[in-house]
């Protein structure tokens, strides 16, 4: 009935996804990412339900490139609403009114800052979705206390050097106060 091995089925039905540790407290939760991060396993996470000062140092994670992309869609922003206007007053609709300049550029200040802020918002929110992977509508909870007050420290299998065994005993050292054996489904 099957094309493979019953026994290659069950060993593919639970191949480990990685490690979750549960942490009580902030505290716990910076020393254990530092001494993940010196032990070398790389692409760990730490799951917490607001932000800790500092723990992307502690993780050695790199710093992110949303500002360069919030900066340079704002300047964008910014020449879309001063030329948008400009065209359309000087070369679109050219109206004298009362001999004033057709480019009357104190008059677009409003809608150019506007434009600068709307461009720089959305395109923000966009790249974030799309770099973080937004949404994952598979995802797995990995435990309920984590968005409300509990701290996890996430070791996948693949990381470097990953040993089931060996990343169990290691969070269990933490001092975490839950280890789990994550299964991919």
């Amino acid at each position: 009935m099957y094309w493979f091995k019953k026994e290659q089925f069950h060993k593919y039905e639970e191949m480990t996804s990685g490690v979750l540790g549960v942490f009580d407290n902030e505290s716990s939760i910076m020393d254990a990412a530092k001494k993940t991060k010196d032990k070398n396993y790389d692409g760990f996470d730490c799951l917490l339900p607001y932000p800790i000062h500092g723990i992307d140092e502690v993780m050695g994670t790199a710093r992110s490139g949303l500002p360069w992309i919030t900066f340079f869609m704002g300047i964008v922003g910014c020449l879309m609403g001063f030329g948008f206007q400009y065209l359309t007053h000087a070369h679109d609709w050219p109206l004298n009114i009362g001999g004033k300049a057709l480019n009357a550029w104190f008059a677009y200040i409003p809608i150019t800052f506007e434009m600068t802020v709307f461009c720089a918002g959305i395109y923000t929110f966009a790249a974030f979705c799309y770099l973080a992977g937004i949404p994952r509508l598979n995802r797995k909870v990995l435990h309920p206390d984590l968005t409300s007050h509990k701290f996890g420290l996430w070791i996948p299998a693949s990381a470097h050097g990953f040993k089931q065994d060996e990343v169990v005993s290691f969070v269990k050292s933490l001092g975490a106060t839950q280890v789990e054996v994550v299964k991919e489904n």
